[in-house]
């Protein structure tokens, strides 16, 4: 049975997720205590459909507002990842500090933490990191969702778990511009600024690295194709530590001012590269369409 346990950071998009999870197949479950994930995992792996099929696979969200039982999360995920015929995944969700206070400004919801931090939201959310920062450590997948837009969230979500890929590493080849921030998800983070800039050639300017122009005038330079081949060179030599060291996500992220042209180029050449393996390859351009 596939169990996924979504937790993160409140106001950082867990709700759209559970959606997303339940319209690709998952019996969904929100707010669950950690004290009762074992038991409904046992319930779930007895139980059937209507259809009389064994129910292969569910998603619950846990967090904060679970309260003191919410600290015993580490212990649950430990006792089910030793539980045969359960493959258990934990996503954590999270957000800019920034980006957090500006979205319960906008809902006027109040904070879980907000008795505890005596109605501080800032001070809230900075209990709350420290809280979930060993969970965050421990998560099999991460998102930021800080300037993602809520049908992007979706599509990484979608992504992940649509097809359900074994023991196969997931490569996310993504782009960025760092004007608008370093995607925290990321694993290795690759600035490619120091590259021709197709920005200043007026007939490139508004192409984006998808554009086979654009990529002929980035890889055009010798350093581009040198960097390449370096990145290349690490990432072949590093995933099969990953996987040996039981990670099944690696996120690849490529910077460039604006993230439309070198970043986009390198992050969709990257992912070809990485389709000729045995790995799962996603390409996310994050800010390719910011104005």
């Amino acid at each position: 049975m596939e169990f996924i346990i979504v937790t993160g950071i409140s106001g950082s998009g867990k709700s759209s997720c559970i959606q997303v999870l339940e319209d690709i197949g998952f019996f969904c479950i929100d707010n669950m205590p950690p004290q009762l994930i074992s038991n409904f995992a046992e319930i779930c792996s007895e139980s059937r459909n209507e259809q009389g099929e064994r129910i292969s696979k569910v998603a619950i969200v846990t967090d904060i507002r679970g309260g003191a039982l919410f600290l015993k999360l580490s212990e649950s995920v430990s006792q089910l990842k030793n539980t045969d015929g359960i493959d258990l995944k934990v996503l954590f969700l999270e957000a800019s500090k920034e980006m957090l206070m500006k979205r319960y400004s906008e809902t006027r919801r109040k904070h879980p933490l907000d008795e505890i931090s005596g109605g501080e939201l800032s001070k809230a959310i900075d209990a709350e990191i420290e809280l979930l920062s060993d969970i965050r450590a421990n998560a099999d997948y991460i998102i930021d969702s800080s300037l993602l837009t809520t049908a992007q969230l979706k599509e990484q979500i979608a992504e992940l778990f649509l097809d359900k890929p074994g023991d196969r590493m997931i490569v996310s080849c993504m782009s960025f511009g760092f004007k608008y921030g370093v995607p925290g998800e990321a694993d290795l983070v690759f600035d490619v600024r120091c590259l021709p800039n197709p920005f200043y050639v007026p007939e490139l300017k508004h192409k984006t690295g998808l554009d086979s122009e654009v990529r002929d005038f980035v890889m055009g330079s010798e350093n581009s194709a040198e960097f390449e081949r370096r990145i290349y060179d690490m990432a072949d030599f590093l995933i099969p530590l990953y996987v040996r060291e039981g990670k099944s996500r690696l996120v690849m992220a490529f910077g460039c001012t604006g993230g439309k042209h070198r970043s986009v180029t390198f992050a969709h050449r990257a992912a070809e590269h990485f389709r000729e393996t045995e790995c799962v390859v996603r390409e996310v351009h994050r800010d390719i369409d910011k104005k």
